[in-house]
């Protein structure tokens, strides 16, 4: 079994590779069965919502697609600290669940936001050499994030 402390970085590298756009780096971070999505509850409909939902595959051919987006290129920063790691030796699993701030900086003048919070659900497999992402689910709490922005959190 992994350490928490490799899991704990697995999870840190992946929210570092993304602030960076190292997105061929954060797939590697993924194991090949990878799937990841962002929901938000929404209470004026009472209803779950799913703003995003790719497999790994997928989520290459979105950062591949990227540059042709008009998009905000204003940087993120994704500020993650990892509460829980419950390991599974039986399925080679770890469930983690981590708060996420994601921060803002916009590129005319500088000023820095808060832009979402909310909380991240993985899944990590630990039956290779290292521990991989199996499944990412970024639970928002933040509902209101303006257009322009198409970069995963």
């Amino acid at each position: 079994m992994a350490s928490k402390q490799s899991i704990d970085e697995l999870i840190y590298r992946s929210g570092l590779a993304m602030d960076s756009k190292d997105f061929a780096g954060f797939l590697d971070l993924c194991d090949p069965a990878f799937r990841y999505a962002i929901t938000a509850y929404i209470p004026e409909i009472r209803k779950e919502m799913t703003w995003l939902e790719q497999d790994k595959e997928g989520m290459k051919l979105l950062f591949d697609n990227l540059p042709r987006h008009n998009s905000d290129h204003s940087p993120l920063s994704r500020h993650i600290t990892v509460c829980i790691v419950d390991q599974d030796e039986a399925r080679q699993q770890a469930k983690t669940i981590s708060t996420l701030q994601v921060f803002k900086t916009s590129l005319d003048g500088g000023a820095t936001e808060l832009f979402a919070v909310g909380k991240i659900y993985d899944t990590v497999a630990l039956n290779g050499d290292a521990p991989k992402l199996l499944d990412r689910n970024i639970r928002l709490d933040t509902r209101m994030l303006g257009a322009g922005y198409h970069i995963p959190f």
